[in-house]
């Protein structure tokens, strides 16, 4: 794998934020939570900036799910229910992904997804790679690494994963479920932009009354959201939420959305900690969002889209 890594300058020169249009992929556990409907429908109401040419099916296991496959599956569910409120036909660029996750650290699992994005990247232009934003369990993008590790030099990952690296633990929904693909995705060298959950997505909060006013009543895709919003609990009273998922389709979306800096790559101990060597690659690392405009960029194109 080593030989597919870029060269210092080159990484260095990926890991800088995009300008212009932005060619890439959407790998989501859309049925996991509520907050993956929402980045889903902020990519593809995005068209000015974003082409999103494919969505994956990520698996995950909670209460919502009886292990990774059921949870992959009504992620794909998911998804092609916010397809069709709007408009959009599935067929072709939507997969079904891993049934399971990875047995070790180089063992790949193969699924449609995994193969669409090995696909997908080789085909890309060495000056015009493929970003892959991740907001599930990074099974499939580890997967496609494992089957064809030239896609390290074609493919800039997005991932939200892990906690703030100043945080006591790692320990965080996408990253624990994987162990395996999420030591890959931070030790294999791809250009990497984490963006860590708490200490700083935390910060990315609404609340019943906003989804009121700016989201009830936009259409068929906005009562949608909607209802997985006000479902999700059943106590209203001075209640917020974090719209986690969000955090990684802004990164590419405007640069006043987040800053982020370079950093060395991590390590993830086994036990879910990050510790730092000044020896590693180089990752891009998010450190602040900026809530209001996130979240008025989201609001504003709902509405557009529904007034069509």
């Amino acid at each position: 794998m080593n030989n597919h890594k870029l060269p210092l300058s080159k990484l260095i020169e990926r890991l800088e934020p995009p300008t212009g249009k932005v060619r890439m992929v959407l790998d989501t556990d859309t049925f996991n939570e509520i907050d993956d409907q929402f980045a889903l429908v902020q990519a593809l109401l995005s068209p000015e900036r974003l082409q999103v040419e494919a969505i994956y099916a990520a698996p995950f296991t909670n209460d919502r799910s009886t292990g990774p496959e059921d949870g992959m599956k009504k992620s794909y569910e998911e998804i092609l229910q916010l397809l069709g409120r709007l408009g959009r036909n599935p067929e072709g660029w939507v997969f079904t992904g891993s049934p399971t996750y990875l047995p070790n650290g180089t063992t790949p699992v193969r699924s449609d997804a995994a193969l669409d994005l090995v696909q997908r990247a080789m085909a890309s232009p060495d000056d015009d790679p493929l970003y892959v934003v991740a907001i599930g369990a990074i099974t499939n993008v580890a997967s496609a690494i494992l089957l064809e590790p030239a896609i390290l030099s074609k493919i800039v990952v997005v991932w939200l994963g892990g906690n703030a690296l100043h945080w006591p633990s790692a320990h965080e929904f996408n990253l624990m479920q994987d162990y395996h693909a999420s030591n890959l995705i931070v030790d294999c060298g791809v250009p990497l932009v984490l963006v860590p959950c708490q200490g700083v997505v935390t910060h990315l909060l609404t609340t019943t009354s906003e989804m009121e006013l700016y989201v009830k009543g936009c259409g068929d895709i906005g009562d949608f959201l909607y209802q997985r919003f006000y479902e999700y609990t059943d106590d209203h009273y001075g209640y917020s939420k974090v719209i986690w998922d969000m955090a990684a389709v802004a990164c590419l979306l405007e640069p006043s959305m987040v800053s982020s800096t370079l950093v060395h790559s991590p390590i993830l101990s086994e036990d879910l900690r990050w510790s730092t060597d000044s020896s590693r690659h180089f990752i891009r690392y998010v450190h602040k969002l900026n809530r209001d405009i996130i979240f008025r960029d989201f609001f504003k194109k709902l509405k557009d889209f529904s007034s069509k």
